[in-house]
């Protein structure tokens, strides 16, 4: 099964079964707060192409002029019901339609904003978009609770650029370069693993 028919048929059914959820967070996340239910921003995505990333939204309205992209646990920009959603990775789901769009595949680097893409080394470009970017990665496993790691920082946006985003790269350029089936469904289920049978935080 090639990995974009892959892509379309259980991010379909993931919509599908987790419809209930995605209504029933959606709800919370209208009524926690002013604004919006979903956080729509521009991220890169293959070959250094712009698109619209879904999330469900965890900050309050104009948290984009308060502070980095990276957020700890503890920002107070995030509403009661976003910290939760932030600790379950609940956030993340409506990230199945940019999948279902093929802006985005179920595992490859996670994409970034302009800011963090400009950044990079162009060696950096050129290995970490040269696929679409992904839901989960190596990094992502690695990383899984980046709001816990930056919990209590003073700096949250350079404890991310010394202590987090080097690592990030390095496992970026290590899945592109070794990529496959096998090891995206690996990926998968580690993911799965972390998600629900590992103690939360």
């Amino acid at each position: 099964m090639g990995k974009r028919l892959f892509d379309i048929i259980f991010s379909f059914l993931g919509l599908t079964i987790l419809s209930p959820i995605l209504l029933t967070v959606a709800f919370l996340v209208k009524l926690s707060s002013p604004g919006s239910v979903f956080f729509r921003g521009e991220r890169i995505g293959r070959q250094g192409k712009p698109f619209e990333i879904y999330k469900f939204r965890t900050m309050v309205t104009g948290a984009e002029e308060m502070g980095g992209p990276s957020p700890p646990i503890d920002d107070p920009r995030l509403t009661k019901i976003g910290r939760f959603l932030k600790r379950f990775q609940l956030d993340e789901l409506p990230q199945l339609i940019n999948v279902l769009k093929g802006e985005m595949s179920f595992v490859g680097p996670r994409p970034e904003v302009p800011f963090y893409v400009n950044m990079m080394t162009q060696e950096e470009k050129k290995i970490i978009l040269s696929i679409k970017p992904g839901i989960t990665d190596l990094a992502s496993l690695w990383d899984f609770r980046e709001g816990e790691i930056l919990k209590g920082s003073q700096d949250p946006e350079k404890t991310y650029q010394e202590k987090i985003r080097p690592e990030k790269i390095r496992l970026q350029k290590e899945y592109v370069k070794n990529r496959s089936f096998w090891l995206d469904i690996k990926i998968i289920l580690k993911t799965i693993i972390k998600l629900f049978f590992e103690d939360k935080p």
